[in-house]
């Protein structure tokens, strides 16, 4: 004799609006990752003390030597 048993969705999928909303914020964190400041930032960050040091820049003025036209004026 075989029995067959079915069990609910144990994870049911989150509502449309719920995804709309994870990918608009997915969307946006990809356009906002690409920018070629925040990648220069992030090449920046990555280098020494000693290595900023050389370029004249202090670990924390990174992001204002970086945007230092668009938005210190």
């Amino acid at each position: 004799m075989a029995h067959a048993a079915t069990y609910p969705d144990v994870y049911p999928k989150a509502g449309v609006f719920t995804r709309l909303n994870a990918w608009f914020f997915a969307t946006m964190e990809k356009i906002a990752e690409n920018n070629p400041r925040i990648r220069r930032v992030r090449k920046l960050e990555a280098l020494s003390d000693a290595q900023l040091a050389a370029l004249g820049i202090r670990r924390a003025d990174i992001v204002h030597h970086v945007f230092r036209d668009a938005y210190y004026r």
